[in-house]
């Protein structure tokens, strides 16, 4: 998967998120991400190997806002307590959403869950719409970039991956991506 990373640290993001900090203080500082290794790195891009991970899930329809609002509600519903033990599950980033092969306007959104919990620890959603999957390992192509990852944005940015001969050897064809709140995910074949 191809991770276009909208933090520079000169953005208007990084001002929001730098903003948020001094308004939330801790809680905004401690969000967790999924670790990974990088293996490859040219400029702003770069090959990361993500370790098995596990996901709460939801499919939702519409524009790729209208289904990530709705599905961002949806997920922000069962770690805020909407599940069968009323638990709280802190926020992770990225919230990842892909487009579902061959289906326009169909999306799947996805929050990683805290590495601390397990299949078997996770509460169980209240929501039939949450589900919740392991992930198996997976290597993902990352590009950096300010500015918000708006449907232009992601089109732009896969084009700009797929042109170079070597990163375009190692993603599939017709993937339209993943866009992983301010990171664009393209799974790229098993190593």
């Amino acid at each position: 998967m191809v991770i276009v990373n909208s933090r520079k640290p000169d953005s208007l993001v990084g001002t929001t998120v730098r903003f948020l900090l001094l308004l939330f203080g801790e809680c905004a500082i401690a969000t967790e991400e999924p670790t990974f290794t990088a293996s490859q790195k040219e400029g702003d891009f770069e090959v990361r190997h993500y370790p098995a991970l596990v996901a709460a899930q939801v499919s939702a329809t519409g524009t790729r806002d209208e289904a990530s609002n709705a599905g961002f509600k949806l997920l922000a519903g069962y770690i805020f307590g909407g599940n069968t033990r009323k638990q709280s599950i802190a926020m992770t980033a990225p919230v990842i959403q892909s487009g579902v092969a061959g289906q326009s306007g169909a999306w799947t959104v996805r929050f990683i869950m805290p590495s601390a919990y397990t299949m078997d620890s996770l509460p169980t959603p209240q929501d039939s719409k949450v589900q919740l999957l392991p992930l198996p390992p997976a290597r993902f192509a990352a590009v950096m970039f300010s500015g918000l990852a708006r449907e232009a944005e992601v089109a732009l940015r896969t084009a700009e991956l797929q042109a170079r001969p070597r990163w375009r050897a190692t993603t599939r064809r017709g993937h339209r991506g993943s866009c992983a709140a301010m990171r664009f995910l393209f799974r790229l074949h098993p190593s």
